[in-house]
């Protein structure tokens, strides 16, 4: 019989569940890669569609409710009409504005960055849905704003990998994004953008001409990080949007 107690035996067994383990895993990792992608299309489609006002949100609550997987494809066929490329002035022949990956076009300088657009329609108005990527206080931030023709948001979508629960994280709630709905990004005929103020004395967000949300308690450098993000995004698109009205 052999020997079970000596070192020799522990390293190998060790070395062996690690291999075995190891192959389930990766197994395992491959036969669900298809289905975890059909997931990350759905929730793309779900924020992109929240962005524009299609979810199923109550009146009289505040929990954030996305259009369901087994319906979001069909909606988001319905009310998304076209998607655009643009890059250094242009739009690009053949490009997949659904396969554009913000994390990536971040790091690339302004001339070489893709902006992908999406264009909806809902209850007879255009929408402009515009994704945009960036950094809060630990780590990156994400999100969509709709605009209409005339460069008024109709509603936002925010996430983010890794801020403070309660603090930062809070960029998701409902209540934060819907103060975005009817804010303006322009000051008259200059562009202007829109910040999370601190103070900024409308706490009910009654205001909508003066370029500012009212900031979350306790979260200043995420709130900067979502006002940095969305004033150097919506920039690059005015051109664009502008040009398609």
């Amino acid at each position: 019989m052999a020997k079970t107690d000596g070192n020799a035996y522990t390293v190998i067994f060790a070395t062996v569940m690690v291999i075995v383990v190891g192959g389930i895993l990766a197994g395992l990792a491959q036969g669900l890669k298809p289905a975890i992608k059909e997931n990350e299309r759905f929730e793309k489609q779900q924020n992109i569609l929240y962005a524009m006002g299609v979810h199923e949100n109550g009146d009289d609550t505040g929990a954030v409710n996305f259009i369901p997987t087994d319906k979001v494809e069909e909606a988001y066929t319905s009310f998304i009409k076209e998607s655009f490329v643009f890059q250094n002035g242009k739009a690009l022949d053949g490009e997949d504005a659904f396969k554009v990956d913000m994390k990536k076009q971040s790091k690339l300088s302004k001339s070489e960055r893709k902006l992908p657009l999406f264009v909806g329609e809902r209850d007879g108005k255009k929408f402009y849905v515009i994704p945009m990527y960036g950094k809060g206080l630990w780590d990156a931030i994400w999100g969509y704003v709709a605009l209409d023709e005339n460069l008024i948001v109709q509603g936002a979508f925010f996430d983010h990998k890794g801020e403070t629960p309660g603090l930062g994280a809070n960029i998701k709630e409902r209540y934060f994004m819907d103060d975005f709905i009817g804010e303006q990004i322009m000051n008259g005929n200059k562009y202007a953008g829109i910040t999370v103020a601190k103070g900024n004395n409308d706490p009910i967000n009654n205001t909508k001409d003066d370029n500012e949300v009212d900031a979350l308690a306790g979260a200043t450098i995420t709130g900067d990080g979502v006002s940095a993000m969305i004033k150097s995004t919506l920039k690059s698109y005015i051109p664009h949007i502008q040009k398609m009205k």
